[in-house]
């Protein structure tokens, strides 16, 4: 909600001008306030300058409406609650502004979802006859207290288990470049699949492809990045868990017949974090070795085999490994185990990066 920084306080032009009795009423219930103040008002009303309030709406991606009345109590307690944070040294004003954007942005995608995906489907009329706007308001009515509810708890076990990767990095630096394995997943042929594909049926394989891998994602001790419709980024604090997610969504997608073939490139390093993202050449990396992965296969970087290997969870090659397996026999002991298996690849040079030696990651028979 970008504004002009007139301060007339006076409305530019009515809010309610031409707009629909129900998305007003939706509004209001949704808001739980009525409209109240113009945007200096309300910066005024929570002792904001006008200027830092119209930073904090821009970077919650709220829209530009001027100086028409249009806010509520509730935008200006959430002012309030900002500058709060900065006045009492809790938060720099450049770190609220990331909190108001990284808060408006992660709920706007949210919101569209919901209103997408969700509640349209809700809203469809039951009987014939009726319109859509007549079944909406009691829907939202019934579902906005417990939506509510769930996204807030989500949110505090997000919040949690995030708190618990902070303060267990070994120190300051550690929180904002860590060392991390990165992984991309990538759908094969995706273009040439939406020029032969109806747009819905298009959606819904996207739709499933993103659900699974979020959910082995999660169930594996990943955490999912983004997605990004035909590709899905996600990172791991080790690269054990992160080479377990890889081979199950191999697997997972190549159960299904309506998937096309996945490829997935993965490497270890230090990573930049920034709003739940992730950054850097280890992150470009993993990027460029999935391009070049075969079909249903994963590839990894040097620095990632070596983290396998030193974990024990690769042998160092096969070589090695019946080497272990034969002296071991030799004294009544049981071989080494070894979850994985890596095989080198030629070097190539991949554009921006060099030259590379990535390393075929596949699963290791026990027997």
């Amino acid at each position: 909600m970008t504004v002009d920084d007139s301060g007339s306080g006076e409305d530019a032009q009515g809010a309610d001008s031409g707009e629909d009795p129900l998305a007003l009423r939706l509004e209001g219930l949704i808001l739980g306030a009525e409209r109240r103040y113009t945007p200096f008002q309300a910066a005024r009303s929570a002792g904001v300058s006008m200027e830092l309030a119209s930073r904090f709406w821009r970077a919650m991606g709220f829209a530009d409406i001027g100086q028409a009345k249009a806010l509520t109590e509730a935008d200006v307690l959430a002012l309030r609650r900002l500058a709060g944070l900065v006045e009492a040294g809790l938060l720099s004003e450049a770190m609220a502004v990331q909190v108001a954007r990284s808060t408006g942005q992660t709920t706007a995608r949210l919101a569209e979802w919901q209103i997408d995906s969700f509640l349209e489907g809700l809203t469809e009329p039951p009987e014939p006859g009726m319109t859509r706007t007549e079944v909406t308001y009691p829907i939202v009515e019934l579902l906005l207290p417990e939506l509510e509810e769930f996204l807030v708890y989500v949110w505090r076990r997000q919040l949690a288990a995030s708190a618990g990767r902070v303060v267990q990095a070994a120190d300051d630096e550690e929180m904002v470049d860590r060392r991390l394995a990165v992984g991309f997943a990538d759908l094969v042929g995706f273009t040439r699949l939406t020029r032969r594909m109806e747009e819905e049926e298009l959606g819904e394989l996207v739709e499933a492809f993103e659900t699974t891998a979020a959910d082995l994602v999660a169930a594996n001790g990943g955490r999912l990045i983004k997605t990004l419709g035909d590709e899905v980024l996600y990172a791991a604090d080790d690269a054990g868990t992160a080479a377990e997610i890889a081979l199950r969504l191999i697997e997972t997608m190549a159960h299904d017949e309506t998937m096309p073939e996945l490829r997935v490139g993965m490497a270890f390093g230090t990573v930049t974090t920034r709003m739940g993202d992730v950054f850097g050449t280890t992150v470009n990396l993993a990027s460029r070795l999935t391009s070049i992965a075969p079909k249903d296969a994963v590839l990894v970087d040097t620095a990632f085999a070596e983290e396998l290997i030193r974990t024990q969870d690769a042998p160092s090659s096969e070589a090695e490994a019946a080497e272990e397996a034969a002296a071991a026999e030799k004294e009544g002991e049981e071989p080494p185990t070894y979850r994985f298996a890596l095989q080198p690849m030629w070097q190539r040079p991949v554009r921006g990066l060099g030259v590379v030696e990535p390393w075929l990651l596949t699963r290791r028979d026990a027997g």
